[in-house]
């Protein structure tokens, strides 16, 4: 499929602007899709990527940007709502949108990027609204290929730049006991895997579950984190409850730091569930969290 035009909309984000370098890489010529499509690309890729102003929420501008692509990404992500962003119009009304659209338009493969613990049943909007977005997409998309990767992390940003914040106070405060397992996925690896669905859309599976080469608990993470960035800090479990208070002492802000659908993430494990699909089905070793945690040169030293 080399030389196929894909369209990434989120290509500018986080995740997005690394789906966008490995297919770039890939041979593909990349359409990168935002309101404000802003993605830094090596030199040497600069003429396969162009750029393209478009809003998700826009069915004239979703149609627009897919003229005469192959494939299609959606790695549109929100994490706190902001009318007339909600979950409902990114995650539901916008993936059903696209799905829709790329269906009309012909196009062969699309791949969704959800997470895992996706359900519709959820008490959290975010998790909820990441469950019935996938079922839309089914449903306007039958051939879709729903990726679901666990927390990200990488050198450039992620849960561990987070984290580092958090390491830098004198006391580290854990999110109930710190016993929450997670699955950190390397952002890197995730955009492999995107590569490799794309570019064989006819496979049989279409849901997978991306974690990374290693579980470990909240605690643990920030320990290793600390040791990384050469701190000792001692660990403070903080009751979910009183976290909670936080949460709604600081909802009336605009971008408050904590939410409660934050908090009910940190409650649930995020990781792989047995017998899914995952990097193993792709050919892919995920990178272990303890071997890629940056050292403290990724670290700001403190002053």
């Amino acid at each position: 499929m080399s030389d196929s035009l894909i369209v990434v909309f989120g290509g500018s984000g986080y995740l997005g602007s690394h789906i966008v370098q490995a297919l770039a890489e890939a041979g593909n010529r990349v359409r990168v899709v935002a309101r404000t499509p802003e993605v830094r690309i090596p030199p040497g890729l600069a003429s396969r990527v162009e750029k393209q102003p478009a809003n998700i929420r826009n069915r004239d501008d979703v149609r627009r940007a897919l003229e005469g692509a192959h494939g299609a990404v959606n790695a549109v992500s929100l994490y706190s709502e902001k009318p007339p962003l909600t979950f409902d119009t990114i995650h539901v009304e916008g993936a059903e949108r696209l799905a829709r659209c790329c269906r009309e338009a012909g196009l062969s493969a699309l791949v969704h990027i959800s997470g895992i613990n996706a359900d519709p049943r959820s008490p959290s909007a975010y998790v909820s609204a990441r469950g019935r977005g996938e079922h839309r997409v089914r449903e306007a998309f039958p051939g879709a290929i729903i990726l679901r990767p666990s927390t990200l992390f990488g050198a450039d940003g992620g849960t561990l730049s987070t984290m580092e914040v958090l390491c830098r106070f004198p006391v580290v405060p854990l999110f109930g006991r710190g016993l929450t397992r997670l699955q950190p996925t390397h952002v890197e690896d995730v955009a492999k895997a995107v590569v490799t669905v794309i570019a064989n859309p006819d496979s049989s599976e279409t849901l997978y579950e991306l974690g990374g080469g290693q579980v470990v608990s909240y605690r643990e993470l920030v320990r290793l984190v600390l040791r990384r960035c050469g701190r000792r800090r001692p660990m403070l479990p903080v009751p979910f409850a009183l976290w909670y208070l936080g949460a709604t002492l600081v909802s009336f802000m605009d971008s408050p730091p904590l939410t409660r659908d934050q908090l009910i993430l940190m409650e649930e494990d995020n990781v792989v569930h047995p017998g899914m699909p995952g990097f193993d089905s792709l050919g892919i070793r995920p990178r272990r969290v303890d071997e890629e945690v940056p050292t403290e040169r990724f670290f700001q030293a403190e002053n």
